[in-house]
């Protein structure tokens, strides 16, 4: 969907020269984030369907950041991951850009766990009912077994004979404490996961293992006919495993807290705390761990 579009695909304005009141500074004047964004997609031959499509990000973000206007992308982390995307998508270099809106809009935040609204890629997954006839099951087991643990506890199996106690707080009677056997093997310590215990993935398969290590972010991951395995947030410390027999198509809200591993090797890419990913993994990959 275009808004807005003249038949050759670009926006009533796209068309127009460029004769606002801006033109009337300087040529040493820098334009403005959206209209340089503007001006390079129209360069490049692309329309707002074009660009669009090419970087997954709506026709109506894409129009409302080449108007300057930041608000629908849902706050700085987002809108700087918009630029970057767009500016990449008709040939610029996101860096001037980036630089400019934390001129322009204020220094770089602390990274920001990603929002659960994710206005590019966010699919909210249908809510079910809660299954009442499991719980119920459960409930009912639970009864079951505390029921059969009692009878057996109270008749035998035991050599303890009950004493009977005297009325009163003189007459008590205390059981001699058991001394505690010592082991003499000491307590196995769980091993720490490995490298190695991923690279058992088969290889006739794509697998991806997606760990939130350094903060909480917000992943999305679907599989080769687009099916979505997982929409949703991952807290510091949880990983999630996904495999299909051709590729994982990623998304990561914040690829600075995520760690990879893919098809048994770790990935190496330099991610930056807030920056938004998109990213696709198939049996072949990665060429290097």
């Amino acid at each position: 969907m275009s808004i807005g579009n003249s038949p050759d695909g670009n926006s009533p304005e796209d068309a127009r020269p460029f004769e606002d009141g801006r033109d009337d500074a300087s040529a040493s004047d820098r334009p403005s984030i959206g209209r340089a964004l503007r001006q390079a997609r129209i360069a490049a031959g692309l329309t707002l369907d074009d660009v669009s499509n090419a970087t997954r990000v709506r026709v109506a973000i894409v129009h409302a950041i080449e108007e300057d206007n930041f608000a629908p992308c849902g706050g700085d982390v987002y809108a700087r991951g918009h630029i970057r995307t767009l500016a990449r998508a008709v040939h610029l270099d996101p860096a001037p850009l980036l630089d400019q809106y934390a001129a322009e809009h204020g220094a770089r935040p602390a990274p920001t766990p990603a929002a659960p609204l994710f206005e590019a890629e966010r699919i909210r997954p249908d809510r079910r009912a809660p299954n009442w006839t499991a719980a119920m099951v459960a409930a009912i087991v639970v009864v079951i077994g505390f029921v059969g643990f009692t009878l057996i506890k109270g008749t035998g199996g035991s050599d303890t004979v009950d004493t009977p106690v005297a009325k009163g707080p003189a007459a008590t009677t205390k059981k001699p404490a058991s001394p505690t056997p010592k082991s003499s093997k000491p307590t196995a310590q769980k091993p720490e996961p490995s490298e190695s215990a991923i690279a058992a993935a088969p290889r006739d398969k794509v697998t991806v293992q997606v760990s939130a290590t350094d903060g909480r972010s917000w992943i999305s991951a679907k599989d080769h006919n687009g099916r979505t395995l997982f929409d949703g947030l991952l807290e510091k410390g949880d990983s999630q495993t996904f495999q299909d027999k051709e590729k994982i198509d990623l998304v990561l809200g914040d690829a600075g807290a995520i760690q990879l591993y893919v098809n048994g090797k770790k990935i190496q890419d330099d991610f930056r705390p807030g920056q938004v990913e998109r990213l696709t993994y198939t049996k072949g990959d990665p060429v290097t761990g």
